[in-house]
């Protein structure tokens, strides 16, 4: 059996444990399923083929409306064998924890977990810990489309490819007309600038992608998740992961569907969270930016520009230029797909090439002020005779 975190490396036999060794030993306990802690419950693995047996991490805060479906499709899968499904909630009100306690109570292949930290990925840090010997982790999104044998496809590739970690590629699809527009900017280079992940292609080796299935020991070696982190987690892991010298796969085996925000202000709020993550990931490993990344740094300076025009008019012409281009784009976008509703796809890039630009700017010039205040405000070194 190949060691998912060394590729071609077999790993040290161990007897498969009975139980999720996340505790000391516990008596066998007769409580309600939801009331025992993770020990206590048995997970016979005798005669089973480990390399398949797979954690399955669903962060949920409010996903009523999904929940029980994301579980039954992660269920339905063909070639897992004895999945784990942990649901880690960050304090639903709205009827997510009752709906997956009611599950569990029925199936013991899913578990209720608290997530104090309400982040995902806090969530996903917890819920790591009760994994037990299983090889892979497995990161699902409560809101989001996924095809049948999705996690057992991944550990497939993850297997073929000898990859510590296996990473998917987008379909952005929308419902009401803004989400239509969103939608499409974000399929393209307009909204993505080339993002591998964000358009479909052929499999190959990339320096990040949107999460899917980790080993869960390389998961484990790099520390999980920066729980600091509420947006662009998922960037500064993959950061961490290959300078560990793990290997991260884009499969072309699987796509999921994604749904953006539903109005302009959600999609804001977004991308000013992912370009503040963004900075932080920059400023946390000195990690330089690519091209497709910096260039959406000049829009906020060019809308600064634009309001200093009238003291000096050239200063408009890069924000008129770009949202000429914007525009211009989305405009032949709702051509090609016969939709006037993604003539909204320029607005919806515009609205996240300066969300996300104000938002790293936020963050940097922060930081440095933080940086500044720190130095002014330090006691002066005494001198060393």
């Amino acid at each position: 059996m190949l060691n998912p975190k060394v590729p071609g490396r077999a790993p040290s036999r161990r007897p498969a444990p009975l139980v999720d060794p996340v505790a000391p030993a516990e008596p066998k306990s007769f409580a309600p399923r939801e009331q025992r802690s993770p020990a206590a419950i048995e997970t016979p693995t005798a005669g089973l083929d480990l390399r398949r047996r797979a954690l399955i991490v669903v962060p949920t805060l409010n996903e009523a409306r999904s929940v029980a479906a994301i579980i039954a499709r992660m269920l339905d899968d063909d070639g897992l064998v004895d999945p784990l499904v942990v649901v880690a909630d960050g304090g639903s009100d709205d009827g997510t924890r009752e709906i997956v306690r009611e599950i569990a109570a029925r199936d013991p292949r899913v578990r209720l977990i608290a997530n104090p930290g309400r982040l995902q990925s806090a969530g996903l840090n917890i819920a790591a810990a009760v994994g037990g010997d299983r090889a892979w982790l497995v990161r699902v999104d409560a809101h989001a489309d996924y095809p049948k044998n999705y996690a057992s496809t991944l550990i497939d590739e993850a297997i073929r490819m000898q990859a510590s970690s296996v990473v998917v590629s987008m379909l952005t699809l929308g419902v009401t007309p803004f989400q239509r527009g969103a939608a499409a900017a974000q399929n393209s280079r307009l909204g993505a600038g080339g993002s591998p992940h964000r358009r479909s292609g052929a499999g190959r080796w990339v320096d990040h992608g949107h999460h899917a299935l980790f080993s869960l020991g390389a998961f484990q070696a790099a520390g999980g998740y920066d729980e600091t982190f509420s947006h662009n987690e998922d960037a500064e892991l993959d950061l961490r992961l290959t300078r560990q010298g793990e290997r991260l796969w884009l499969t072309d085996k699987v796509r999921i569907g994604y749904y953006p925000r539903r109005s302009p202000l959600a999609l804001w709020k977004q991308y000013f969270s992912y370009g503040k993550g963004r900075a932080r990931t920059a400023l946390k490993h000195y990690a330089a930016l690519k091209f497709r990344q910096a260039l959406p740094l000049a829009v906020a300076p060019a809308v600064l520009g634009l309001a200093l025009s009238p003291l000096f008019w050239p200063l408009a012409l890069p924000a008129l230029a770009w949202g000429l281009v914007a525009l211009g784009y989305g405009a032949v976008l709702a051509l090609l797909k016969g939709d006037m509703a993604v003539l909204l796809a320029g607005p919806a890039a515009m609205i996240m090439h300066l969300a996300w630009s104000t938002g790293f700017w936020t963050q940097l010039l922060t930081h440095g002020g933080q940086r500044w205040v720190e130095k002014v405000l330090a006691p002066p070194r005494q001198a060393v005779s």
